[in-house]
């Protein structure tokens, strides 16, 4: 065969190829779907799961004693399992499904139970694949991402209770914590229908909340609060130091969670599109003015700026901007890290005011800096901003009855978080109980419960 025809061969075969190629994607997805936006959105996806581990478990993991590093990362990488098939089973169709009826519009029902609905498939009818959209992505991309949020709410809350709760009342709690009030809480704020979902036009009380402040912070932020409480202490809290291990990891973790921010925050426009840049420089700007406000207050208190304060800094402003970052304008960001950065560094002192042991300020950092973001939401959201959006929307552009909606949402998380999470860690500890010993807690749970240690030093 001569070379002239192996070419034409082999570019009549690659045209095939294509062809065929196009034809089978043609008809799996609709022409509503956009390559840009899915492209967006599987990266955001990933970026959001980068939050919980490798982001949140170096993070937290150089926060605690050396003895303690492996049981913290432990929870991290298990709740990544586990809650990635509570999600899949029922946990999805729990927070995004039709309102369930006799709830008031309070949770899903089982339009997505076992992924029902939200894969695609085969109708023998038309002799084609279908594949169930949400706007211009296919659903089960819109499910995947908004897993990666199920899966670090709860995971927050561990900087309460580290260092002494026994794995497996962790484990026992996140599983009904994120069914019975983070799933609620998720319905009322992000589906369709949720009584504070501002695209609702029926909603009783519709919120600003574009990323999840409420549902993700405040709910956590707050549960972590309790859970130090009910737990009580560590053993030696404040009478003996216990300072962290590693900041080299932490340092780590928070600028993997600045970045992985981008797709928690950016991703939650679902589409690649002028919103999600301006959600994205928000979230830049918030956190770059975090840094500053909480060195800043180190600096001036205590004469030496740190690393740690940096670092705290970062997180409290992209805490404090999550909210807001669909709903603001880069420039009020600037503002909203400021007020974290120093709100959030008061805040986290109070627990050696009230004597409480809230290890790794989860609530000083994600509880308060929540409702400081929520709250300023109210007062700067704006319609140059907001899509479509023509009447006037926060404080500042004479709404004020958007403050009201603001704060009966974060009521309402508050509430769920704290009711919720004091009623399921008393059965818990019913139960199986919630501590380790003591003689488990001086070895260290890296020992106690996984019967590992973090550094061997031959």
């Amino acid at each position: 065969m001569s070379r002239r025809w192996k070419i034409s061969l082999c570019c009549t075969a690659a045209l095939v190829l294509a062809t065929s190629t196009a034809h089978a994607d043609d008809r799996v997805l609709p022409a509503a779907a956009n390559g840009a936006d899915i492209a967006w959105m599987l990266t955001s996806s990933a970026f959001v799961l980068m939050m919980t581990a490798p982001g949140l478990a170096l993070f937290y993991g150089g926060l605690v004693r050396k003895k303690n590093v492996l049981g913290v990362m432990m929870q991290c990488v298990f709740l990544m399992g586990m809650l990635s098939l509570v999600w899949a089973l029922w946990g999805y169709s729990l927070a995004f499904g039709a309102d369930m009826p006799g709830t008031g519009g309070m949770i899903g029902n089982g339009d997505y139970l076992f992924l029902r609905g939200v894969i695609s498939s085969w109708d023998a009818s038309k002799g084609v694949a279908t594949v169930p959209m949400v706007g211009t992505l296919p659903r089960s991309l819109h499910m995947v991402y908004q897993m990666m949020f199920f899966i670090i709410t709860p995971a927050l809350i561990a900087g309460a209770y580290a260092e002494r709760m026994k794995f497996s009342a962790m484990v026992l709690y996140t599983l009904a914590w994120s069914t019975l009030v983070y799933c609620p809480l998720a319905h009322m704020v992000w589906s369709d229908t949720g009584i504070f979902n501002f695209l609702n036009t029926s909603a009783k009380f519709p919120a600003f909340d574009f990323a999840g402040g409420t549902v993700v912070h405040i709910s956590s932020g707050v549960s972590a609060l309790v859970a130090s409480l009910v737990l009580g202490k560590r053993l030696g809290y404040g009478q003996q130091p216990m300072p962290p291990h590693n900041l080299t990891y932490t340092y780590i973790g928070a600028t993997m969670l600045w970045m992985g921010w981008f797709g928690f925050n950016a991703g939650s426009a679902l589409a690649s599109n002028a919103l999600a840049v301006n959600a994205f420089v928000a979230t830049h700007l918030a956190a770059a003015a975090g840094v500053l406000a909480w060195s800043g207050a180190e600096w001036f208190l205590r004469g030496k700026p740190s690393i740690l304060g940096a670092c705290s800094g970062a997180v409290a402003g992209l805490v404090c901007i999550t909210p807001a970052c669909g709903m603001v304008t880069p420039a009020w960001g600037i503002l909203f890290g400021l007020l974290a950065g120093l709100v959030c560094f008061y805040a986290c002192h109070l627990k050696n005011k009230f004597g409480y042991d809230d290890s790794l300020d989860a609530f000083g950092v994600h509880g308060v800096g929540g409702i400081l973001g929520a709250l300023l939401t109210g007062v700067f959201a704006t319609r140059a901003v907001i899509a479509n959006a023509v009447k006037p929307q926060g404080l500042l552009e004479g709404n004020a009855g958007q403050m009201v909606n603001q704060g009966v949402s974060v009521l309402a998380a508050v509430v769920f978080g704290a009711v919720g999470s004091l009623i399921l860690l008393k059965v818990i500890d019913l139960v199986v109980g919630l501590r380790v010993s003591q003689q488990d807690e001086l070895q260290g749970l890296d020992v106690s419960q996984h019967g590992e240690e973090g550094y061997i030093f031959l």
